[in-house]
């Protein structure tokens, strides 16, 4: 099998290998069998499907086409191959709620990925995948980093907004309306919304000892807290790692729409450093701006890498956060974008609460300050592909 997949490896090597950018679509041979495997079913015809796919349930419903693998560099297949190694316990035991595999497809591909020589990894995505569109498959990418800001794990002055991890009132609920989802018990013993942002800046958890740490400036937190984990730097150098734990349930409101939408910022000009610099110069409406956005973000203290909604550590420059309706979580996804720095391989190993609807993607850029350049500003359209286990695809659009 090894000598085989590197003779596949190789011929797309070829192709990927020294690059400048992304290249126009390379052809697609025909699937070889694997050793003990039966070649995939022809698939049937692809199945028509409309421009837009956001009033669908979920990527199953959107409907799929077969499409052509594309060119890549052999170094973005290397990180994607580290990171989908990652992903693969949650792949082999996660139910898909896209509606597309079962956990059972990823096993074959798992498994050859654990043993895979690094090197031998275009050739593994190229040929051990069916490359498909979800829906129209124009896609829209934003960038998402791990910011550092100004922070104390003790109140002192200058440090005096709190960092809450998840308070043990925030559980999950039936409302008298039917509605569902992130609550909170009340005395009388009725499930109600839990607190807006508002609500808990202006003191809903205070003194119930759920701070973590405290920052010194509130729109830094803000924006860690879009970004989903960070680091507070103390005034001593030291550093504590936070990450994504849970969210109040509310709304989740994009100020950047906001802003544009009002006027106040031109189209294209409400990028995360221009929508910060208003919010400080204007302090009482941008106080009354963040917390328009209704949603809140709790956290944990990390001790390793920053994690992602799999649970599992997410790698810079291949992970991606996607919407799990359209795209199994753990699953490789390409981008061929007009920021041609998110164009290429990634894996879908994250959540967002903006990252709605089929092809729409975050990409994960770390820490530093290359990072908060390139995902502040990526703001990007372009089409994307999703690469399920060679036959999955086939058994999907065979399906009614």
């Amino acid at each position: 099998m090894k000598t085989a997949l590197r003779a596949l490896a190789l011929a797309a090597t070829l192709i990927v290998a020294g690059c400048a950018g992304p290249q126009a679509p390379a052809p697609t041979p025909a699937p070889q069998p694997v050793p003990g495997e039966t070649a995939s079913p022809v698939a049937p015809p692809p199945v028509t499907t409309p421009q837009s796919t956001q009033q669908y349930a979920n990527a199953r419903a959107a409907g799929l086409t077969l499409a052509s693998p594309r060119a890549f560099h052999s170094d973005q297949a290397i990180r994607a191959l580290q990171a989908f190694r990652i992903s693969c316990p949650s792949l082999i035991r996660r139910q898909d709620r896209s509606g597309l595999a079962r956990p059972s497809d990823w096993q074959a591909v798992c498994s050859e990925a654990a043993r895979l020589n690094p090197n031998d990894a275009p050739g593994f995505f190229f040929h051990r995948f069916d490359w498909v569109r979800v829906g129209d498959g124009k896609a829209f990418a934003t960038g998402y980093y791990e910011p550092q800001i100004a922070g104390s794990r003790t109140r002192q002055p200058g440090f005096d907004v709190p960092v809450y991890r998840t308070p043990s009132d925030l559980v999950r609920c039936t409302r008298p309306d039917g509605g569902s989802g992130r609550g909170r018990i009340t005395a009388n013993g009725t499930c109600t919304l839990y607190f807006t942002r508002a609500e808990i800046e202006d003191g809903a958890l205070a003194g119930r000892g759920l701070e973590i740490g405290w920052a010194a400036d509130p729109v830094d937190l803000f924006f860690l807290q879009i970004q989903g984990s960070g680091q507070l730097v103390a005034p001593d150098g030291s550093i504590i790692r936070i990450g994504y734990d849970n969210q109040n349930g509310r709304e989740y409101v994009a100020i950047g729409r906001l802003l544009r939408e009002r006027g106040i910022l031109p189209l294209g000009g409400a990028d995360m450093k221009a929508i910060a610099a208003w919010i400080r110069a204007n302090p009482d409406a941008g106080r009354a701006l963040m917390r328009e956005n209704l949603s809140y973000v709790f956290f944990k203290e990390l001790t390793g890498a920053p994690l992602g909604a799999l649970g599992l550590p997410v790698t810079p420059h291949a992970t991606v956060a996607a919407d799990p309706l359209f795209v199994p979580l753990g699953a490789p996804v390409f981008l061929s974008m007009e920021r041609p720095e998110a164009s290429g391989l990634w894996i879908a190993q994250d959540t967002g609460g903006a990252i709605k609807g089929a092809n729409r993607f975050d990409t994960f850029w770390g820490a530093g300050e290359e990072a908060t350049r390139i995902a502040g500003g990526m703001s990007s359209p372009g089409s994307a592909l999703l690469l399920l286990p060679r036959g999955v695809a086939a058994r999907a659009l065979a399906q009614p």
